[in-house]
């Protein structure tokens, strides 16, 4: 038999799953982590001395658009993986708007195919619900969810009619994660301010109340059927105030880093490099997000990376598409603010990989511990570097982000067991597993 090939972890400050640091060692076999010591006297056939450096469990980002099939002039699965190695990210759940549309178990199987062909990190799909797609939604598998788009969306993939979003919560019991954004509301405000091509508008004309709204009728039928609900990208101090009184216990919410730390200030700086959907909101919006997600309220945190290239967000607005890129700069963002004190690293590191392993039912991710599978980020809280477009992996080559100086930023990412990046060089040899999300 031949022995299992080990790496070993020296000298890390390790964060436990008790929220604790242990200064110490981290043994792994093959995909997994057999043991995390003070010191450990086997020696491994690789070794890492992380003297300095904070050992974290790899970010599990639980939205992103990776663009392919059909749009891989934006993204692919490849280079969004390389992106995601390097911004510490070693697991995503990936949208199904791309095309075709992943509304069928054989476009699901296409996903998988191609990602374990291309992908660095791990990897898992949504399906998509469209109002005809009903069994696909009951029985595609693999899959974290069902993806229903209230708003924002054009074609097959828009669910904006209460009966027919009403007969997805209605049928099993699988995750439903909404896009909530009345369309209904955004249709009668694009009229409205028709013919406005300033970016800012954007936020207008998808305001806070199109947001609550969608929220407020997703809750209502969770409610109704104690179905399984994610709430996406929740943008709005609104729907956080609505949560906070109303949310049950089968009821899941996110926010991004831009909702967070961006606001409508931003399209002065960086024009339509900060329109997204849902939009970026007031100063007091972040306020009310970011006690939201201290207090539990939000559960966790997603990027909603969503590249475009800057030749498509040079056009003028309505014509200009939604969206950001996020994976590479979103651990650091947080672990920034964990440094000056706004939350803890321990609570960033939980919002960013346990809580979010828990909520999509995700087996062995999220903790540095015996039996955990080997996903790991190093990262230097030590020093600043600032984001630079040209260091940039994601094939859409931008951020809007940069000039940011941050913290945080990963040294060394292992996806099962294997070094992925380590000192600004990625391993391009290494692929990821497909996801699996326990039903029970």
């Amino acid at each position: 038999m031949t022995p299992k090939s080990s790496l070993l972890i020296r000298r890390a400050r390790i964060l436990l799953p008790n929220g604790e640091f242990l200064v110490g060692d981290v043994q792994i076999c093959d995909r997994q982590i057999v043991k995390v010591a003070a010191e450990i006297v086997e020696s491994g056939d690789r070794e890492i001395d992380a003297k300095g450096l904070t050992l974290l469990p790899g970010v599990i980002d639980p939205q992103v658009h990776f663009r392919e099939p059909g749009l891989e002039h934006k993204e692919d699965l490849f280079t969004a993986s390389c992106a995601c190695a390097k911004g510490g990210v070693t697991s995503f759940l990936e949208m199904p708007n791309t095309r075709p549309l992943t509304t069928t178990q054989a476009a699901l199987d296409d996903k998988l195919s191609r990602a374990a062909e291309k992908c660095l990190v791990n990897y898992g799909f949504f399906i998509g619900a469209t109002p005809e797609n009903l069994p696909d939604l009951l029985n595609a598998n693999p899959t974290p969810g069902i993806k229903v788009f209230m708003g924002s969306m054009h074609g097959q993939l828009l669910v904006d009619g209460e009966a027919t979003l009403e007969a997805i919560f209605a049928a099993g019991d699988r995750l439903i994660a909404v896009h909530a954004e009345d369309q209904a509301r955004i249709n009668q405000r694009r009229q409205e301010f028709a013919g406005i091509s300033d970016v800012a508008v954007h936020s207008q004309i998808q305001d806070n109340q199109a947001a609550l709204l969608a929220t407020q009728l997703a809750l209502k039928l969770s409610k109704k059927y104690q179905r399984r609900l994610h709430i996406l990208h929740l943008s709005t101090g609104d729907e956080a105030e609505l949560l906070r009184q109303e949310k049950p216990s089968w009821v899941t919410a996110e926010v991004t880093p831009q909702h967070l730390l961006l606001n409508t200030s931003a399209y002065q700086k960086i024009g339509s490099l900060a329109q997204m959907n849902p939009p970026l909101r007031e100063p007091r919006d972040n306020e009310i997000l970011w006690q939201a997600l201290l207090d539990g309220v939000i559960d966790f945190i997603a990027t909603d990376h969503a590249p475009h290239t800057l030749a498509e967000k040079a056009q003028d607005y309505p014509n200009t598409p939604s969206g950001m890129p996020g994976v590479e700069t979103s651990l650091p963002l947080m672990l920034t603010q964990a440094v000056e004190g706004r939350c803890t690293v321990a609570q960033v590191a939980n919002w960013m990989s346990a809580a979010v392993a828990k909520a999509y039912k995700i087996p062995k991710k999220g903790a540095i511990a015996p039996g955990f599978d080997a996903d790991l980020v190093l990262v230097d809280l030590e020093n600043y570097r600032p984001v630079v477009r040209e260091e940039m992996v994601t094939k859409c080559g931008w951020s809007p982000f940069e000039g940011w100086n941050l913290t945080g930023w990963p040294a060394v990412t292992v996806v099962g067991g294997k070094v992925v990046f380590e000192n600004g060089k990625l391993d391009t040899n290494v692929r990821g597993e497909a996801l699996t999300f326990d039903a029970e």
